[in-house]
């Protein structure tokens, strides 16, 4: 999940760079195809895809919609949000999971991951806000963030829908399975922008955007998190996501873009804090 968090920041940074140039629909549509041909080419050199991972393909259609449903948000929201405010809202996630977790998996919360929960969200509300009291009070808070909210309820519903729906497929099988019907949701769906897009003429970020997200935050990221929410509580795994406006911040820095001002990071620092306390509960 460390790996996972570090992976994810960069599509934060880079699709804010991208996000303006195609449709979200057919960017993510593009990403989810590469990413099945690279998770299912890993799959037949390691563990083959046996015939029962085909049984109830219903599993595949709704958790590959639910990602479909986060990366198409994500990216609409970065149209205009910045990528340190996106990832804060990414980090209330784990608030979310647990309570999908609860009424899921009757995973049950306790105090001390409780509290680092609320530590975390107090964070990341702090540093969607950008450290704006009044604007706080107002409820003053951006379109794209807002829109990107609501993907991330159907990637908090995700995590633990994996354990939930999976019958004993390997990560990398399962994760193929759900990439595969993630990309025919998508063709259909977005078939007109799809077919719209001069993919001739598209600038070069797109194309490293494309790659990034297919190989690194795609198939990378979604073995990874089908490990993690096969062996950890829903609200733990998703807790290691407050580590991510940190990496984007160094993201943003790497990439020339700056460092959020200083209040802004007092948030990402109660993030990380929320993190600790859930690593000692770990240990």
């Amino acid at each position: 999940m460390l790996t996972f968090s570090a992976l994810v920041a960069g599509s934060f940074s880079l699709g804010s760079l991208a996000a303006n140039e195609i449709d979200p629909t057919a960017l993510t549509a593009l990403r989810f195809l590469i990413a099945s041909f690279v998770i299912g080419a890993a799959a037949l050199a390691t563990t083959g895809l046996p015939k029962s991972a085909a049984r109830a393909p219903w599993r595949y259609v709704v958790l590959g919609g639910l990602f479909a449903i986060y990366f198409v948000l994500m990216f609409e929201g970065l149209k205009t949000a910045p990528p340190v405010s996106t990832a804060a809202v990414f980090t209330l996630t784990p608030v979310m999971s647990a309570g999908f977790g609860y009424l899921l998996l009757r995973q049950i919360t306790t105090p001390r991951m409780a509290l680092a929960l609320v530590i975390g969200a107090i964070g990341a509300i702090w540093v969607i806000f950008r450290a704006d009291l009044a604007a706080f009070l107002q409820f003053n808070v951006g379109r794209g963030e807002v829109i990107y909210f609501w993907g991330c309820v159907a990637h908090a519903l995700y995590t633990p829908l994996v354990p939930k729906l999976n019958r004993g497929e390997l990560p990398v099988v399962f994760t193929f399975g759900m990439l595969l019907a993630g990309f025919v949701i998508l063709t259909v769906i977005g078939w007109p922008q799809i077919m719209a897009t001069d993919w001739a003429s598209l600038p070069m970020i797109v194309w490293v955007t494309v790659f990034y997200l297919a190989i690194f935050a795609s198939a990378a990221t979604f073995v990874l998190l089908q490990f993690a929410a096969l062996n950890l509580p829903s609200a733990k795994v998703m807790a290691y996501t407050y580590l991510v406006p940190s990496w984007v911040i160094l993201w943003e820095i790497g990439l020339g873009n700056g460092a959020p001002k200083l209040l802004v990071a007092v948030g990402v620092l109660m993030t990380c804090g929320a993190l600790l306390l859930l690593l000692r509960q770990e240990a």
